[in-house]
């Protein structure tokens, strides 16, 4: 839509709801990721070969119980958000079923979420 007018084209509306949120979160989560591993790969380096106190900072960071919440949510996330497309892209026919699909990984991602945040806690709470 541009200005307010439709175009006639219905791919490119904006159809909302699930699918879309999901869309966007798996952009996000796979940005994160990627953010996440450069700065572990430049942390470690730092340590091994410079003995930073800016490596030691982000490690700290690292293992914070916080730090760590926000990484499980965007990993495990990508990973099943992953899964879906690549199962709706290796049986098309199953598109028409995408809004399911998205409930479906929902249904799979939230139990799984709560368990590594449940770890996560039962961990913080022991002082491990």
């Amino acid at each position: 839509m541009a200005f307010g007018r439709k175009t006639g084209l219905k791919g490119f509306t904006y159809q909302g709801g699930g699918p879309m949120l999901a869309w966007y979160l798996h952009r996000i989560s796979g940005i994160a990721i990627v953010v996440f591993v450069g700065l572990h790969v430049i942390a470690a380096f730092g340590m091994q070969q410079l003995g930073s106190e800016v490596s030691t900072t982000i490690n700290i960071i690292y293992e914070s119980w916080i730090f760590q919440i926000f990484v499980y949510f965007f990993v495990i996330f990508h990973a099943i958000n992953g899964f879906r497309i690549v199962v709706l892209d290796i049986w098309p026919r199953f598109i028409k079923f995408q809004r399911e699909a998205t409930w479906l990984q929902w249904l799979v991602f939230i139990p799984i979420y709560g368990l590594a945040v449940f770890t996560i806690a039962q961990r913080m709470i022991s002082g491990e």
